[in-house]
């Protein structure tokens, strides 16, 4: 027997419950249901931020805030105009969830945790009345008459209108391809690299500020910079890694970098800098401390792979011993050589092609009546709350066409 409903949200992650939230508020008589093909709902909110719920960021200017997204930047900015982070915060406090911001602009409950999201969404869910169905895996999903039919392996349903939230789910995006849709192919987008070198080799958990460069591209980031057991992470690296997505992809993840511990000082600052150091401190060893306030440890390495011993005194440094420190300080070379997931939180690009959505609805170019909303479109961030402040943007704007 045929189950009919007014809206059917495909997903139930982030993007799937706040577009049936706010559908439901808009138009509390419409008949909604939420399909999750898995036991649970919501687990990706359940992890974010380790556990925490990283909700969004800080940054409340559109025109600021579309610069964190490496694909989809364009397609975000009338959107973002329309409910934009500040929306999302005045949003959960109306639902008595507070948020707060940390240092980097990273903004959590005041719970510290991702519980306190999935209870404000579980229970707004059943102050509307909309079914949470799990377990229902989209088998097929094509037009019918006013409207669409899907079938999952236990059910056929029935609804006028389709929102499509299931992330990065390929079954899903095949479905949508056989309907006519293009789908760029996914590739991930926020990964740390894998790097066995003997000069970090000894520096799990060092941490600096450097700028970082794929060789023979035009790629280049900067910002904190953090050692692992494995290779190189940290903010610099996942901003490498997210707007490198599909070049590194192409290298299958083996590739060159360049490192600069100054950030974006070059050699011959550096070498400026060094025979000041030499000038003013000629008799402490070079290896004693580090002059540019990032961690000994680091520093004791840097001045080993320029082969200057840590006892030798600044004042018996020579000039080839000050160019060769000067470049192991802003041209460090490292071999990359394979990728590791980002924590959990495992992000992809690619999906629908955004030529092909409406952002002024978030509704198909292609197929009247469906929607998207989230990681289902070919739209990706880097870490720090953006890609839930995508998903609660489309979620909204979707809401106000479906509500109708």
């Amino acid at each position: 027997m045929m189950k009919q409903y007014d809206v059917i949200i495909i997903g139930g992650g982030a993007a799937g419950f706040f577009t049936a939230i706010n559908t439901a508020q808009i138009n509390p008589k419409l008949k909604i249901a939420i399909f999750e093909r898995g036991r649970e709902v919501l687990t990706k909110v359940r992890i974010s931020g380790g556990g925490r719920c990283n909700v969004t960021h800080a940054c409340f200017e559109p025109n600021e805030l579309v610069k964190f997204y490496p694909r989809g930047e364009k397609e975000l900015r009338g959107p973002f105009h329309t409910f934009c982070s500040g929306d999302t915060i005045e949003w959960f406090e109306k639902r008595g969830v507070n948020l707060k911001i940390e240092e980097d602009g990273r903004m959590f409950p005041v719970t510290d945790s991702s519980q306190t999201i999935i209870d404000c969404f579980i229970t707004e869910t059943q102050k509307y009345g909309i079914e949470v169905l799990t377990g229902q895996s989209v088998q097929s999903l094509f037009h019918a008459t006013d409207g669409w039919k899907i079938e999952t392996p236990q059910d056929q349903f029935k609804a006028s209108k389709i929102l499509i939230a299931a992330g990065s789910n390929p079954k899903i995006w095949d479905m949508l391809h056989e309907l006519g849709h293009t789908i760029v192919p996914a590739v991930p987008s926020l990964f740390t690299f894998n790097i066995n070198d003997t000069r970090i080799k000894d520096l799990p958990g060092v941490s600096a500020q450097a700028s970082v460069m794929v060789n023979g591209t035009k790629l280049e980031a900067s910002g904190p910079l953090l050692i692992t057991h494995w290779g190189m992470s940290g903010p610099a690296i996942l901003k490498l890694s997210a707007w490198g997505a599909r070049i590194l992809a192409d290298k299958n993840y083996q590739f060159g970098i360049t490192v600069n511990w100054l950030d974006h000082a070059d050699s011959e600052e550096a070498e400026t800098i060094l025979k000041s150091i030499k000038s003013d401190q000629p008799k402490k060893s070079v290896g004693s401390k580090s002059p540019f306030g990032f961690p000994n440890r680091l520093w004791e390495s840097i001045v080993k792979s320029a082969q200057i011993s840590s006892e030798l005194k600044w004042a018996d440094m020579n000039k080839a011993q000050l160019q060769a420190l000067a470049t192991a300080l802003t041209s460090a070379k490292f071999s990359v050589n394979g990728k590791s997931t980002f924590k959990e939180e495992f992000v992809t690009a690619g999906g629908i092609d955004l030529k092909e959505v409406n952002f002024k609805t978030m509704e198909s170019k292609l197929l009247p009546g469906i929607f998207f909303a989230g990681e289902i479109l070919d739209i990706d961030a880097i870490t720090g709350g953006f890609n839930f402040q995508n998903a609660w943007t489309g979620g909204f704007i979707a809401a106000k066409s479906l509500s109708i």
